[in-house]
Parts: C-alpha cells; sequence; structure tokens
C-alpha cells in the first residue's frame, strides 16, 4: 500500500516507520503535527521542529500542519491533514500508538471518515521487549523531555541505552513508571538508526528544569554522513 507515518521524531514514530518500511509498504511521507500548545493532548511537542531534518536524514517526503493543540479542536487539523494525504494516493497511516486509547481511538475515528486504514503495528506491545529491541536494531534515541517521579535532570539528553533500560526497570519496581514512557512520562527523539541515511549531529542545544520535569531541546543541528 501507499503509506504515511504519522511522525514525531519520537522513538514510537520512528519504529512505525521502520516496521512500514521492513513490511514492504510504500512510505511515501512523513506527516507531522506541530502543535502551538506545549500541552497538546494529542501531538508530541518537544523538538518537533527537527523533524524537517529528520525526514532529509530518512530521505522521506514530509508534510507538516500547524494546529493550536486545543484539546479536540486539534482533531480537526489533524482530519485536513489526512485529507490532504488521501488526496495525494495514500492508503493508510502508520501510528505509533503503543497504549494510549485517547490517542489511538481518535485517530481511527478520523481514519474511518477520511477513508484511511489505521495501523498502529506495536499496540499492547510488551514494553521491556519493545524498548530492548529498539536498542537491539540500532536505533539511536535520546530523551528530550522528563515529565515524572523517579526521572531528574540527569535523563535529559541521555542515550537510551541497554544501561539506562536496566535503571528504568529498577525505578519502576520503585514507583511503576511505563518503561516506554507511554504515561507521559518522558518524550523521546531519534537520531540515527538502521533507516536513516544520514545521522543527526547536534551543535548547540539547551537543558531545562521546573521543579520535577525539564525539557532538552536542541537550538542547531546538521546532518552528518554515515
Amino acid at each position: 500500500m501507499k503509506v504515511a507515518v504519522l511522525f514525531s521524531g519520537g522513538k514510537d514514530s520512528t519504529m512505525a516507520l521502520y516496521n512500514a518500511l521492513e513490511t514492504g509498504e510504500d512510505v511515501k511521507y512523513l506527516l507531522s503535527m506541530k502543535s502551538v500548545n506545549d500541552e497538546s493532548y494529542m501531538f508530541h511537542v518537544p523538538n518537533i521542529h527537527i523533524t524537517d531534518l529528520l525526514a532529509e536524514a530518512l530521505n522521506i517526503p514530509i508534510i507538516t500542519a500547524q494546529t493550536q493543540g486545543i484539546k479536540e479542536e486539534e482533531l480537526e487539523d489533524l482530519k485536513m491533514a489526512f485529507i490532504k494525504l488521501k488526496d495525494l494516493g495514500v492508503e493508510a497511516i502508520y501510528t505509533g500508538a503503543l497504549y494510549s486509547v485517547y490517542q489511538k481511538s481518535r485517530i481511527e475515528k478520523l481514519g474511518d471518515e477520511v477513508g484511511l486504514e489505521i495501523i498502529s503495528p506495536y499496540w499492547h506491545v510488551n514494553e521491556l521487549e519493545y524498548m530492548k529491541e529498539i536498542v537491539s536494531l540500532g536505533f539511536e534515541v535520546i530523551i528530550s523531555g522528563v515529565f515524572a517521579y523517579g526521572l531528574d535532570e540527569s535523563w535529559l539528553g541521555r542515550k537510551i541505552d541497554d544501561k539506562a533500560i536496566d535503571e528504568l526497570v529498577e525505578i519502576n519496581k520503585k514507583v511503576g513508571i511505563n518503561l516506554a514512557f507511554e504515561g507521559g512520562e518522558a518524550e523521546t527523539l531519534a537520531v540515527d538508526g538502521p533507516i536513516f541515511k544520514k545521522r543527526i549531529n547536534i551543535l548547540k542545544d539547551k537543558k531545562t528544569w521546573h521543579l520535577d520535569s525539564g525539557l532538552y531541546i536542541i537550538e542547531e543541528a546538521e546532518l552528518e554522513d554515515k
């Protein structure tokens, strides 16, 4: 099928893209929803401005759509983007949904309305096995935001590797976080991996921290040959 991937640059949408390519789908576009509102219920926000560079690194065309990020109203912005993709010949949308019924149900409803199949290949995946798979496949994923007890400022910008996963397992035992961050505990960004033609080289970044949460923001980046 001709498909597009709802793409934020995070680990889950990147894995959805990986799955689509591995299963032989004809990936025509990435779709990036850029929310003006940091508190968007539907869309990933930290470092969403990097998706254009990621699309270039992946060598896949990207369509971006802006949304005000207002609860429920942002769905109309997504619907308009779906209509545009449908008009371009896209037949299905891949998403990185893991456990969020709120997001998945709304995306599927829009898909039904527009006439697009919605595919979420990692829905209800075992979170520990999933995180280990990301690492074993060779994806380089960094943490771009933390928002939960048990995760401190030291996690900002940190690469997810086997050691980090082991630490997350221990934190999970103490405070019960979702190991794949599907409870909103953290946000991530993929900067390299087996499907990347080039990797992201971060030139300038900054960390912000307020009370018990923080962000890792990429201010400047470039593509680097692999």
